[in-house]
């Protein structure tokens, strides 16, 4: 049974979640072009950040950052590898959805790379109706990422 709860980061497992993420990040990302936060700029006032728990164990992770003009951004997606292919993200996903809409935000947008490091994840948002477009929040267009957008009024 899994369950998705807000997060104080401070637990051990979270911290070593969010580290795991930013490795696969450097991982997967030219030099300069990784865009993840650490836990610092995640415990900021205008960003809500989810575990997904099955039993005490943390499946996955994921954030809701508000941006101005009724936008949000999707931050830390992330399953732990313990619990891949188990409808973990799709979970934190949806769940991050229904609280835009809740919200009442108009758009929710995502930045991300390109290349097999993040096919599964592009898949997942495709699937669920997210489109490429332009850069947002500050954002600059390369030729290794991209921006997806899901309209949701």
């Amino acid at each position: 049974m899994l369950h998705i709860v807000e997060d104080d980061l401070e637990g051990a497992a979270t911290l070593e979640l969010l580290d795991l993420h930013l490795a696969g990040m450097h991982e997967h990302t030219p030099p300069g072009y990784v865009h993840a936060f650490d836990v610092s700029h995640l415990k900021v006032p205008e960003i809500t950040f989810w575990t997904a728990r099955s039993g005490d164990r943390v499946a996955g992770m994921a954030a809701l950052r508000m941006l101005d003009d009724g936008l949000g951004e999707l931050k830390s997606m992330r399953t732990h590898p313990d619990f891949l292919r188990r409808g973990v993200a799709a979970a934190l996903l949806e769940h991050a959805i229904a609280t835009a809409k809740q919200r009442g935000l108009s758009r929710l947008s995502l930045e991300t790379g390109s290349g097999p490091g993040f096919d599964a994840a592009l898949m997942l948002y495709r699937q669920r109706g997210f489109k490429n477009g332009p850069a947002f929040g500050g954002y600059q267009a390369t030729d290794f990422n991209q921006f997806l957008h899901l309209d949701l009024a």
